[in-house]
């Protein structure tokens, strides 16, 4: 029976184990470096964490989404 002291993480942070086992960096790696990028949209956050660092689109939509709620 689950614990139910111990919630299940839901929304972007629940990616943030697979990220941290494929890409072999902590999330505050990541997280930092897409707070780096105040100016830019969404999708162009993501654009780059793909195409820079070889990020998939669901990881790197995960991070910015987290990273982008916590700006608002």
């Amino acid at each position: 029976m689950p614990d139910k002291s111990d919630p299940k993480v839901k929304g972007p942070a629940s990616y943030f184990p697979s990220i941290e086992k494929k890409y072999g960096q902590p999330i505050a790696h990541w997280i930092k470096l897409v707070e780096a990028r105040t100016a830019e949209t969404h999708m162009a956050r993501v654009k780059w964490l793909k195409d820079a660092h070889g990020l998939g689109h669901g990881h790197a939509n995960a991070i910015v989404a987290y990273v982008m709620a916590k700006q608002n």
